[in-house]
């Protein structure tokens, strides 16, 4: 079972897998789609793009989660131009973590590499891309690190709901210093500055999940 929203790649995918043998079911260009399709088919494994159809960001990856959660034994092999944390770590947690993979797409480029990836998922391995394993190993270490001393004091006293006039008092500095001090929090905690976000309150997520 294929899932592809670019229609070049795949019919490329469809032909190249016919041509090693396998049998492609159903190919097929969006989440719903996919959804349907595995529910009409039962296929032994599905192989779906991250970024599909309506909304263009993890649709693909949020189908591929929710089969798993359906069918725990339903091997599925992801393929991303890039790797997507939300769901990606959920996604290799699914079932008892066997028969699930997460390639980046220049993998498909390597063709033995990626027919050797299908047949181990398929047979109920674990396949993760590399680069997949760093980024979430990476994400997963203690957001808090990076930060000095002074700095976890500062951000340990914004999650008290302190602002920054209560925390020059306390720490006996200038407010002046106290604004440094979060903007330098924000800055280790990767935290830009977003409309639709409110950081410190984000900072202090970071904090109570450490």
């Amino acid at each position: 079972m294929l899932a592809e929203d670019s229609v070049l790649l795949r019919e490329g995918l469809v032909g190249l897998l016919a041509r090693f043998g396998h049998q492609v079911v159903a190919a097929v260009g969006d989440a719903e789609a996919l959804m349907a399709a595995v529910a009409e088919h039962d296929p032994d494994i599905v192989v779906t793009d991250v970024r599909m159809p309506p909304g263009l960001q993890d649709e693909g990856l949020r189908a591929a989660v929710a089969l798993r959660a359906q069918r725990p034994s339903l091997p599925v092999l992801v393929l991303s131009q890039y790797v997507q944390h939300s769901y990606a770590a959920e996604l290799l947690d699914s079932g008892d973590g066997s028969g699930v993979g997460y390639l980046l797409k220049d993998r498909v480029g390597q063709v033995e590499e990626f027919l050797d990836a299908l047949r181990r998922v398929a047979d109920g391995g674990t396949v993760v891309d590399p680069e997949v394993v760093r980024q979430l190993l990476r994400r997963r270490r203690d957001p808090l690190e990076r930060l000095s001393a002074r700095e976890r004091e500062v951000l340990g006293l914004i999650a008290e709901g302190r602002s920054n006039a209560s925390i020059a008092r306390e720490l006996v500095v200038s407010e002046a210093a106290v604004g440094k001090h979060i903007g330098s929090i924000l800055s280790k905690l990767d935290l830009p500055p977003a409309e639709e976000t409110h950081r410190r309150v984000l900072a202090v997520l970071a904090f109570l999940r450490a």
